[in-house]
Order: structure tokens, then sequence, then C-alpha cells
């Protein structure tokens, strides 16, 4: 797909061009990945976070969050609930940290977790930026997807976005040793970040395509208050922020057919139905919270985030009536596998 071509889906305004975009990519996933979804249940670990990235509520400097971190027996009990409500995978995810303490924690974790259920339960991790010896230990011990959102393929709007000490090209870097490693690779962008252009989301779906990425976990950027942008919450625009994001996902399902997209939580966060929309718009992952309510409030990325009080129970129900009321079905008990990524390896 041409860059233009690109650009030209992405600045559809026309309800009717839209729903055809929609039709367009949701026609495409059809035929390629199915209308099967699969569920990653998220443990959101820990947003003890050394980053201090501008956009995020968990940032190292944002003072008003309540640090806390899971332990390990609530981390495995949450893993061993969800491989017997039949859910595929696991997400692991966490604020960045990359010492000692914390690695070796999380190589705990995948033992435990394999033995505790079998080796059945496909597992992603979500921990940011490590060595290629720590990758490499996380994959020998049963991590198979690793997700590391590079929030903007463009460096000149990722530096205005992190402090001076944050590297673009490392994040590229860690992308590339993660491939090398035969994980199954995932990234992303934040869609709508102040200074963003229609040519750069473009750009990220051209650099999605040249890297040959596996899967993709995106989302809108939506303004927290203890950021640098705290001043962009009041009149924040959430339709208009939505129907960006579900441009994104369109266009990336056509423009690559195979891979896994996910339709993410900040979805339902604009709007109720958020997520199917995704759905609809060619995503075929959803990432249901199954962290303890007690720590979901101090986990909050954004404003608005959605099921703050809803126990995993509660979701999976609420999950499973949404996606079969667009005639989609969920794929329990399956890992749902890049097709990209078993084509790439095969």
């Amino acid at each position: 797909m041409k860059t233009q071509d690109m650009i030209s889906m992405l600045n559809l305004k026309d309800p009717d061009e839209l729903d055809l975009l929609f039709k367009q990519a949701y026609a495409v996933k059809k035929h390629t990945v199915g209308t099967n979804v699969y569920f990653r249940g998220i443990i959101e670990l820990s947003n003890i976070c050394t980053k201090n990235c501008f956009y995020c509520g968990i940032r190292k400097g944002n003072t008003e969050v309540q640090r806390y971190m899971m332990t390990f027996e609530e981390v495995i009990e949450a893993a061993v609930w969800s491989h017997e409500q039949g859910y595929g995978s696991i997400v692991i995810q966490s604020g960045e940290r990359s010492d000692a303490e914390f690695t070796g924690f999380i190589s705990s974790l995948l033992k435990e977790i394999q033995i505790r259920t079998n080796g059945e339960l496909g597992i992603t991790l979500s921990l940011g930026e490590q060595t290629e010896d720590t990758y490499r230990q996380w994959f020998e011990l049963g991590a198979h997807r690793y997700l590391i959102r590079i929030e903007t393929s463009n460096p000149i709007l990722y530096h205005t976005l992190h402090p001076a000490d944050h590297s673009w090209s490392k994040r590229i870097e860690c992308i590339r040793t993660l491939k090398r490693l035969a994980y199954q690779t995932g990234t992303g962008v934040m869609i709508g970040l102040p200074g963003q252009t229609v040519e750069h989301l473009a750009e990220d779906i051209q650099f999605f395509m040249d890297e040959d990425i596996d899967m993709i976990g995106m989302g809108p950027f939506i303004p927290h208050h203890g950021t640098p942008y705290h001043n962009l919450v009041n009149g924040f625009d959430g339709e208009a922020a939505l129907e960006r994001a579900l441009k994104m996902i369109a266009v990336c399902r056509i423009a690559m057919p195979d891979i896994n997209i996910a339709s993410t939580t900040a979805l339902q966060a604009l709007n109720p139905t958020g997520r199917e929309m995704g759905l609809l718009a060619g995503a075929n992952i959803i990432m249901p919270n199954i962290t303890d309510t007690k720590y979901r409030a101090s986990y909050t990325l954004y404003e608005g985030k959605p099921c703050l009080d809803e126990n995993a129970s509660q979701c999976i129900g609420c999950l499973e009536n949404r996606i079969t009321s667009i005639g989609e079905s969920i794929g329990y008990r399956q890992w749902g596998d890049s097709l990209h990524y078993v084509n790439r390896k095969s």
C-alpha cells in the first residue's frame, strides 16, 4: 500500500466513507484471520517505573500515584485463574524496570506459571527495554510474545514526548532484538499525540511494515492530569480521538492483513462500546483486565480508565456478551498466535 493511500484513508471524515473503510477492513480480517477473538488476560504487575514519559499517568515524576508491586502469589493466582477460565494467554505488564531484582522476579514467575498451567497458557510480556540476555532468558523460560510500544516512529516527535535520557534508537533496537530471538514481536503507537500529523501516522504504519511486525497494540492519546499535558484534559475531544484510533486500526488491517491487532481498553474509555467498534474496524485481540481490583486505580496511564471496580469474573461475562452481540466468537484455550508470525517463520 502506498503512503499516500494511507494518508487518504486516515483523512476520511464523511460518515459513509468511514463506514466503507471499516467494512473493507472487517472483510480483510474475516478473510485472513477470521472472526475468532483471542483473549489476553492483562496482569498489571506494578506501576513502579523508571521512565518519565510526558504523557503517562504512572511516569516516575507523578508523585500523586500510590506505587505498588503485586506479590508472587497474587500474580500466580491470576495466571492460574485465567487458565482455568479458558483464556489462551496472559499479558504481564508493568512500569519499566531493568534491575536484577525485577528481572529475576519475572524469571521466577515464568517458571512457576509454566509449572502451574502445564505449559498450556500463552505468555506475553510488556516490560519495556531490557538487555538481550534478559530477553533471551525470558524466552527460554516460556514467554513467547513481547510487546514494546514505540509510541511514534518519528524520532523528532518522540523526543518532544520524552526526557532527554530516553532513547528512540534503543527502543528500535529492542524491537529488532526481540525479533532476532524469535519472539512474536509487537509494537504500537499512540494516536492523536500533541504535534502528531496524519503523515506521522502513515509513517508509523510503514514502520510496522518495514520492521515486519507480528502484532500491534495501539491506543488513543488521552491526556492525564498527572502529566505535563494536564492542560489538555479539559476540552479533550473523545469522539474525535476514537475516530482517529478506529481509522488507524482499519488501515493497519488493510495494509497488514495477517497480523494480530488489539482492540484496547482505552477505546472503551472513549465510548462504552469502543472495544466492539475496534473489532468491527479490524482488530482481533481483546485484553481483559484480570488484575485484583485493589490495584487498578493505581495503574491509570490515562484519564477515565474503565472497569476499575469490575472483578475478573464479571469482566469475562461482560466481554462474552459484547463479542457475541456483534457476531464474533471467542477462541477459548487457543493461543491465537499471529498468522503473520507463523507465515514469517515457515
